[in-house]
């Protein structure tokens, strides 16, 4: 079974040595290994799994760039470990990374945006970020927004079934993000969980609720997968999905259909039929930014 590791600065905090270590181990338990990792190349954690890859010697990790904030990364890993335990291999699991991004909605409640560089912040959000009580209400995923937090300016959110995360922060009031932003998003349900290391930097405060719409049926992300079209890497051979194997850098310059397994039963999903994810026939395209509207 596959193993996804979302790499943070905990991961940076280990010696080199240690970090060969506890990765030829999760190696050997796992036999491949599907690192998310940040998107720019100069990232000192990117470089340091690059490092730990070239040492290894080993082609059976990938490294896959992927641009979230943590709390979204963190619940990408976890969706991509519930489906390890399917009977999808490795080189599909690796491109389900990117594919089911598109379906993460994530943002931030702040109490300042005087350091925030994810975002675009106009000079009037910067001056009424000097005033005490003033919070932000930030959407850096699928699409950048800021606005100021109010009961009746919410961002838009997902026009399908998920849950929301709620990270929180310090000397901010969740209260927003768990009350108007998780009725107009029709959360089925708010899920509290402990705030990711990187948040702070990230967002470029302590003062933050963070919080993530994601899709926690295992049959739905299921399905997305298996509509998308497979291929069979010309290198390793893995059956991949998207356009180079993520594990041997190959393209797929020559494609060669896989016909898709047969869905376990145990993953069957029986409520609302999933969103055409990008990419599936014969389901016409969908933008990243506006997927479907499950059916109820």
């Amino acid at each position: 079974m596959s193993s996804v590791i979302a790499v943070t600065a905990d991961d940076l905090a280990l010696p080199l040595e240690r970090h060969v270590t506890v990765t030829a181990a999760a190696l050997e338990a796992h036999g491949h290994l599907v690192l998310l990792v940040p998107p720019e190349p100069t990232d000192p954690l990117r470089r340091r799994v690059h490092t730990v890859r070239a040492a290894l010697e080993a082609d059976r990790v990938a490294i896959v760039p992927i641009d979230l904030p943590p709390l979204a990364a963190q619940l990408l890993a976890e969706q991509l470990r519930q489906l390890a335990a399917t009977d999808l291999g490795p080189g599909v699991l690796a491109g389900a990374a990117r594919l089911l991004s598109h379906y993460l909605h994530s943002g931030a409640l702040l109490g300042s945006v005087s350091r925030l560089d994810r975002v675009d912040v106009p000079v009037g959000a910067h001056l009424k970020s000097l005033v005490p009580g003033r919070h932000f209400a930030v959407l850096a995923h699928p699409e950048p927004r800021l606005s100021e937090a109010r009961p009746d300016a919410v961002p838009p959110g997902p026009a399908f079934l998920t849950q929301l995360a709620v990270a929180h922060g310090q000397g901010v009031d969740a209260g927003w993000v768990t009350g108007p932003l998780a009725r107009a998003w029709r959360s089925q349900q708010v899920r509290e969980v402990p705030l990711p290391a990187d948040s702070a930097r990230w967002w470029g405060t302590g003062r933050l609720v963070e919080f993530t719409a994601y899709i926690a049926d295992v049959g739905v992300l299921y399905q997305l997968v298996t509509s998308v079209r497979r291929d069979t890497c010309g290198w390793c051979g893995l059956a991949v999905i998207g356009d180079r194997c993520l594990f041997c850098s190959a393209a797929l310059d020559g494609r060669q259909r896989v016909p898709p397994p047969e869905r376990p039963r145990q993953v069957v999903h029986s409520g609302p039929r999933a969103p055409a994810p990008p990419g599936a026939s014969p389901a016409p395209q969908v933008s990243p930014h506006q997927p479907p509207e499950l059916e109820r």
